[in-house]
């Protein structure tokens, strides 16, 4: 596996992780502190996303 998709692994990992501190905290009806952890949970995902498209790209041109 490619660094870039050694990477888009660990943040979906990490998404799925702020994704669960963002339920706890709405669970708690702490908000603030939930909304901040949903944001950062985007953001890692969005990351992994790009990371993952990327890692295709380079396997399929390495398959040429």
């Amino acid at each position: 596996m490619n660094i870039s998709g050694q990477l888009a692994i660990e943040l979906h990992k990490r998404a799925a992780h702020a994704h669960e501190a963002a339920a706890a905290h709405h669970e708690k009806q702490d908000h603030a502190s939930g909304a901040e952890q949903s944001r950062q949970a985007l953001e890692h995902a969005r990351k992994a996303f790009e990371l993952a498209q990327q890692a295709h790209q380079e396997s399929e041109k390495a398959a040429k």
